[in-house]
C-alpha cells in the first residue's frame, strides 16, 4: 500500500536541509572574503589571478581547474552582489523543479561551458583575451533553465527597481539578445561570450539533456485539468479530463496520478518533486485514510 512507504509515512521533503542555492551563495561569499584577505599580500594576489582566474595563458599552462575555480571568484562587491541576486531568485525555483543533483550539474556545466566559449572567442579576438572571474555564466544558465521551465507562464521581474511582466520565452530571448549585443560591443569588460555559453547550456540541459520532461514540470503552476480543458477534453499527457480527482476512486487516483510520481521518486529522489506532485501525494494519503 502507498501508506506503507517510508516517504508517505514521513514527509522527508519537509526536513530542514540547506539547499544547493544557499550553499553556492555561501561559497561565493567565503571565497570573496578570502580574495580580500589575499589582496593584502601582493604575491598572494598575483598568484590568485594567475592560478585560479580563467585565462588562455592558464589553460595553455595546464591549469584546467580554472574552468571551475573562476566561477567562485569575483572582481568586486557589486559583481558579487548582482550575481548572488541572480542565483538566489532564479536558483531556488530551478532547484525545486530539477532536484539538487541536476540543479548543481546544470549550474556548474553552464559555468564551465560558458568559460570554454569565452576562451574560444579569446583565441580569435584579442578584445576577449584576459582573466575572467565570476558566477555569471552559471547564473545565466539558471536564468535560461527558469525560462524553459516557465515558458508560457507570466511573471514579474524587477529590472532596475521597475517591475516588468514577461513570459519565460521572452526572458530567454532578452537574455540571448543582451549576450549577443555585448559580444558585438568591443572592450566592454564583461565576459558576454561566457554569458552566451551559460544560456545555451541551461536551455539545452532542461530542454534536451535531462529528458523525459512532462508538461506539468515545464509548466509547474498550471493544473492538469486546466491544460486538458484547453485541449478540448483531451490531453497528450493526462488523457481525458472528464473525471476530476475528487470523482476518482482511491485505486483509480493511485494509478492515474500517483504511479508516475512514484516512478519519478525512484529514478530521481523525492527532492525532484514539484509542489503540485507533493500536493498529489498528500491528497493520495487523504483518500487512502478515508477509504
Amino acid at each position: 500500500m502507498l501508506e506503507d512507504r517510508d516517504y508517505m509515512r514521513q514527509p522527508a521533503y519537509h526536513e530542514p536541509r540547506i539547499s544547493f542555492t544557499v550553499a553556492l551563495l555561501i561559497i561565493n561569499a567565503v571565497v570573496f572574503v578570502v580574495q580580500l584577505i589575499a589582496s593584502q599580500s601582493a604575491v598572494a594576489s598575483v598568484s590568485e589571478w594567475k592560478y585560479f582566474a580563467l585565462s588562455l595563458d592558464g589553460l595553455k599552462a595546464g591549469f584546467y581547474w580554472q574552468l571551475l575555480t573562476f566561477q567562485f571568484m569575483h572582481a568586486g562587491w557589486m559583481h558579487l552582489i548582482f550575481n548572488s541576486l541572480a542565483i538566489f531568485f532564479f536558483g531556488r525555483p530551478v532547484e525545486t523543479a530539477l532536484g539538487r543533483g541536476r540543479f548543481l550539474a546544470l549550474y556548474l556545466s553552464s559555468g564551465i561551458i560558458g568559460g570554454v566559449v569565452q576562451m574560444l572567442f579569446a583565441l580569435s579576438f584579442k578584445s576577449f583575451d584576459g582573466a575572467v572571474v565570476g558566477a555569471s555564466a552559471g547564473a545565466y544558465g539558471l536564468v535560461a533553465a527558469f525560462a524553459v521551465l516557465n515558458w508560457e507562464e507570466s511573471f514579474t521581474l524587477l529590472i532596475y527597481f521597475f517591475p516588468v511582466a514577461m513570459r519565460g520565452r521572452t526572458l530567454l530571448w532578452v537574455s540571448l539578445g543582451l549576450a549577443v549585443l555585448g559580444i558585438l560591443t568591443p572592450n566592454s569588460g564583461i565576459a558576454n561570450a561566457a554569458h552566451l555559453g551559460g544560456i545555451l547550456t541551461g536551455f539545452a540541459c532542461v530542454r534536451y539533456i535531462f529528458g523525459r520532461w512532462q508538461r506539468e514540470e515545464l509548466l509547474p503552476h498550471q493544473e492538469p485539468r486546466e491544460l486538458a480543458a484547453a485541449g478540448k477534453g483531451k490531453s497528450k499527457f493526462w488523457g481525458s479530463a472528464a473525471k476530476t480527482d475528487e470523482d476518482l476512486s482511491a485505486a483509480e487516483f493511485l494509478q492515474k496520478e500517483v504511479d508516475p510520481i512514484l516512478e519519478k521518486i525512484s529514478a530521481h529522489g523525492i527532492h525532484s518533486l514539484t509542489a503540485r506532485e507533493r500536493e498529489t501525494l498528500e491528497k493520495a494519503r487523504s483518500k487512502i485514510s478515508k477509504g
